[in-house]
C-alpha cells in the first residue's frame, strides 16, 4: 500500500491509476478495474489528480461515501462487470492530509475468473494494463485467458482424429530407457501401447481404438503431426555471442522428430556439455540440476496454442528460457514451495517419470535455490502481456572475488553445522539474516578455504564442516 500522506512522490504506472471523480464515478473506472484484474492488480484512487509534472495530488472530493455506494451497486451488476472479485476491505475511504480519497484495491483475478470484462461484452470489454495505461485486449489474448480458465488441463484432450502412427518410435524407446534408469520398474514390463496408455500419452475410445492425447502428441509426435493440432507450435534453441547466432536447434528443421521430449534431451545435453561458467566443481551438479529443472519447467508450462513459440537462448551473460503463456498464479507465489498450477498436467507427469520437473510446486523455488547456491545472481522471472509470455533468466556471472567473513559469521555457521551436521544454503541464509546472495558468496569462500565441504544429494547442495583425517 502506498503512503497517502506522501502522495506527491508517486506517479501513475501499471499499478496505480488516479481519477478526480468530482462528477461521480467516471466510466473509465471500469476499464481500469478490468485491466488491473486481468494483469497484475493495482490501486484506483478517486479524488486524486495528476499534475503537469505527473505528480499525484489530492483534491476536494464531494460525497466520497456516495461514490463508494454507487461503486458497490454497479460492480455487483452483471450488466456492468462480468465478476466482482473484491471484498469489503478492498474499498476504503482514507485521508491524505485533510482530504478524503476513495482507495480501491483491485487484486489480480484468479485464472478461473479471467477474463474480467465490462458492459456484457467479452471481446470488446476486456482490458489489460501496460505502462501507458489500459488497452483493449486482442482476440488472441482473450482466447488464451479462456484456455487457462478451464479446469481441464489443455494437454489431457484425446485426439480422436489421430492414431498412434503420429508417434516417433525412437523417441518412445529413448524415453522408456530414461524411465527405467529413474527406477520406474513397474512400467518396464509393459508393451509400448500399454506403456503409453499408462503414462497418459494415449487413450482408448469406446470402440477400443487407441488415440494420442495432446500431451502424448507433444511429447513423442513428429513435428509435422504436432502442428496439425498446434498450428503455432515451434521450439528453438540458440547460442549467441556479440557476433550473432553460433548454433541453433529448431523443431521444424526436418532432421529430427521436433517433439518436446527430443528437444529437452538435445538442449539439456548441449548446455551441460559446456559448463565453462562454473569455476568450482563442487557446484557443478547443483547447476546441472537447475538447468534441467528450468528447461523442464519451461516446456511443461508453455501454452502450445500461444503465439511466437518457445525459445531457449544461451548467451555469455546467461541462459534465457521463454515460453508462450502467462503465469497462472502470481510471480511471488510461483516461487513458494507447495504452490503450483501447471498448465499441462499430462506433460508434468511424463517429465516426472523420467526424473525432471519432480517437485510438487517446488520447481521454481528449487531452481532459484540451486542457482544461487552456485554463487550466481538470483534468477529473474518476468511476465509479458499482449503476446502472453513467461521468461526465466539464469545469469551466469561468476564471482571470483574474495568475500570478507567476520568471526561472528564463522561462529554462527560453525554452531549451526555442529548442531545440525548438514544444511542447505537456504537454511544457512536464515541464520545469516536472510540474504541468499550474500550467503552464497560466503559459502563459496568457506569451501575455497576448505573450512566446509559442499556435497550433492539428488541435485541439491548441502554443506558440512570439514573433518580432517589423522
Amino acid at each position: 500500500m502506498i503512503d497517502l500522506n506522501k502522495l506527491e512522490k508517486y506517479r501513475e504506472n501499471n499499478r496505480i491509476e488516479a481519477k478526480k471523480a468530482i462528477g461521480g464515478l467516471p466510466h473509465s473506472i471500469w476499464e481500469t478495474y478490468s485491466a488491473f484484474a486481468n494483469t497484475l492488480g493495482g490501486l484506483i484512487l478517486l479524488g486524486v489528480e495528476e499534475l503537469e509534472d505527473k505528480a499525484l495530488h489530492p483534491i476536494e472530493l464531494p460525497f466520497p461515501e456516495e461514490l463508494v455506494d454507487e461503486f458497490w451497486s454497479l460492480i455487483n451488476s452483471e450488466a456492468k462487470v462480468s465478476r466482482n472479485i473484491l471484498t469489503k476491505d478492498d474499498v476504503t475511504i482514507q485521508t491524505s492530509g485533510e482530504r478524503k480519497i476513495v482507495v480501491i484495491n483491485v487484486p489480480r483475478a484468479h485464472r478461473i475468473d479471467r477474463p474480467v470484462y465490462i458492459d456484457g461484452d467479452l471481446y470488446s470489454g476486456t482490458y489489460r494494463r501496460n505502462g501507458e495505461g489500459d488497452y483493449r485486449c486482442t482476440h488472441e489474448e482473450i482466447e488464451a485467458m479462456l484456455r487457462d480458465a478451464s479446469e481441464r488441463a489443455a494437454d489431457m484432450q484425446v485426439l480422436d482424429l489421430m492414431d498412434l502412427s503420429v508417434f516417433d518410435e525412437n523417441s518412445i524407446s529413448s524415453y522408456r530407457i530414461r524411465c527405467e534408469y529413474e527406477g520406474t520398474e513397474d512400467l518396464s514390463a509393459l508393451d509400448d501401447m500399454s506403456f503409453l496408455k499408462e503414462i497418459g500419452a494415449a487413450a482408448q475410445d469406446e470402440n477400443g481404438m487407441m488415440h494420442p492425447t495432446a500431451a502424448g502428441l507433444l511429447m513423442f509426435g513428429y513435428e509435422y503431426e504436432i502442428v496439425r493440432q498446434f498450428p503455432l507450435y515451434h521450439l528453438e534453441y540458440k547460442e549467441e555471442n556479440d557476433n550473432g547466432t553460433l548454433y541453433t536447434i529448431s523443431s521444424d528443421s526436418g532432421d529430427w522428430s521436433g517433439n518436446v521430449y527430443d528437444f529437452f534431451q538435445k538442449v539439456n545435453s548441449r548446455i551441460i556439455e559446456d559448463m565453462r561458467f562454473i569455476t568450482d566443481e563442487a557446484y557443478e551438479n547443483s547447476i546441472r540440476s537447475a538447468v534441467r529443472e528450468a528447461l523442464a519447467n519451461c516446456l511443461i508450462n508453455a501454452d502450445y496454442y500461444g503465439s511466437h513459440g518457445l525459445q531457449v537462448i544461451r548467451r555469455n551473460s546467461g541462459i534465457v528460457l521463454s515460453n508462450p503463456g502467462g503465469l497462472r498464479i502470481e510471480p511471488d507465489k510461483a516461487k513458494v514451495k507447495g504452490i503450483s498450477d501447471p498448465r499441462n498436467k499430462g506433460l508434468i507427469n511424463m517429465f516426472r517419470l523420467m526424473g525432471a520437473g519432480k517437485g510438487k510446486g517446488a520447481g521454481l523455488r528449487d531452481i532459484y535455490s540451486l542457482w544461487q547456491s552456485g554463487g550466481f545472481d538470483e534468477p529473474t522471472l518476468t511476465e509479458e502481456f499482449g503476446e502472453d509470455r513467461t521468461t526465466l533468466s539464469l545469469p551466469v556471472k561468476t564471482r571470483t572475488e574474495r568475500v570478507r567473513i567476520n568471526d561472528k559469521q564463522r561462529e554462527m555457521l560453525a554452531e549451526y553445522l555442529t548442531d545440525n551436521v548438514t544444511a542447505d544454503a537456504e537454511s544457512l541464509s536464515e541464520i545469516l539474516g536472510g540474504d541468499m546472495l550474500r550467503t552464497s558468496q560466503l559459502l563459496r569462500q568457506l569451501v575455497w578455504e576448505k573450512l566446509i565441504v559442499a556435497e550433492d544429494r539428488e541435485g541439491r547442495t548441502f554443506y558440512r564442516l570439514r573433518h580432517e583425517h589423522k
